[in-house]
């Protein structure tokens, strides 16, 4: 009988840190400090320390920490904002909710990020800022990012959501631009028991104008400067947090042993297109893509083998309907809709044993073999 592996397995992260986290929980219910407070004051401080940032404002979701550092940046209606078509929607969503209208460039055929070559051509006397997003877990390329950002006036605004921990260069995520917004979803590799997101920043300026947002535009209490929203973070996601960060750098080392093995057995296989790595860049592999031709027929074989997987993401941004009034055709961005055909993501979480990715692999290999009966 084959093993079965689930394609996300939050019950076995959680369990060996149960009694730490209800202690958390119960401090939280006891000092009764639910919404921001000391805890989220705490949290806020060491994961500005682990990124490398000066400032970290803790948020209500990741598409808070996307929208708060857009809007702080003063971009609204009749600007535009540059990112990438093949990201989760809350990427352009956040620029729509500002007012102003999402430009799409393409993506590198391997690393499935921006593709620095296409700003240029997105560029016009509109664009306010570009958000390039580290997608899987990977940083996106952003030297010439920030060179064209840097040539253009133009701000940077990193969508980290699924890259905690990750490295560019030696130097982490939400440390490289203006501004990074992450998300702590319960999935990511940083993830909160709920809703929850972080913007990071080392602009003092931009990290004041964030937190007046995030708490109806106060600068003190019951002094509204300007119109804000309520995007606090919860005392509880942030004690949470403050757990799971410290074990933060050994998950992603976890991470990236299973996906060495996956690499390993992949390389085999002409039938699979296995995620590329970069040198200059340090992978925490949030989520581990591979792709295939035939990927209905690919993904059948696996759930009937046992083998849990999912699609990121299979319609890009510019053809969802929410998008249809921009008028892009398919085929203008070739590489993300390509790879939205293809991608399949298998399990991947630090508690993934070696027998378990041995077991996904033959399934992989069974299943892509078979051929189709005509």
């Amino acid at each position: 009988m084959s093993m079965k592996v689930p394609y996300l397995d939050l019950g076995a992260h959680h369990a060996p840190h149960r009694a730490e986290y209800l202690r958390a929980i119960e401090e939280v219910i006891d000092r009764g400090a639910f919404a921001g407070g000391v805890y989220v004051e705490e949290f806020e401080k060491q994961f500005a320390d682990y990124c490398e940032a000066d400032f970290a404002i803790g948020v209500g979701s990741g598409t808070e920490a996307l929208w708060l550092p857009l809007l702080a940046m003063g971009i609204g209606l009749g600007d535009e904002v540059i990112t990438v078509p093949n990201s989760f929607f809350a990427t352009a969503e956040a620029i729509s909710y500002t007012g102003a209208t999402p430009v799409f460039v393409d993506i590198e055929e391997s690393s499935y990020n921006m593709d620095p070559a296409g700003l240029e051509a997105a560029l016009t006397p509109r664009t306010k800022a570009i958000i390039p997003v580290h997608l899987f877990g990977q940083p996106a390329d952003m030297e010439p990012i920030l060179d064209f950002a840097r040539r253009h006036g133009l701000r940077v605004v990193e969508d980290a959501a699924q890259a905690h921990g990750a490295e560019y260069r030696g130097r982490r995520t939400g440390s490289l631009g203006d501004a990074a917004g992450f998300s702590f979803y319960p999935g990511k590799n940083l993830g909160a028991f709920g809703e929850g997101g972080a913007i990071t920043t080392s602009d003092p300026e931009l990290a004041q104008r964030m937190r007046m947002l995030r708490d109806h535009g106060q600068d003190q209490k019951h002094s509204h400067a300007m119109v804000g929203w309520n995007c606090r973070m919860d005392g509880i996601q942030a004690a949470v947090l403050q757990i799971k960060l410290a074990r933060l750098d050994g998950c992603n080392d976890l991470r990236r042993q299973r996906a060495a093995e996956y690499d390993r057995a992949f390389r085999e296989m002409e039938e699979v297109v296995a995620p590329a790595g970069h040198e200059d860049r340090s992978h925490v592999y949030h989520i581990y893509p591979i792709r295939v031709r035939q990927r209905d027929r690919v993904m059948g074989g696996l759930a009937e083998r046992g083998i849990g997987c999912a699609i990121h993401y299979p319609v890009p941004i510019h053809r969802q309907g929410a998008y249809e009034h921009l008028g892009l055709e398919e085929g203008t961005f070739p590489v993300a809709e390509r790879c939205a055909r293809e991608f399949v993501s298998l399990p991947m979480f630090p508690e993934l044993r070696s027998e378990q990715v041995d077991a996904v692999v033959g399934a992989v290999r069974e299943t892509v073999q078979t051929q189709p009966v005509s």
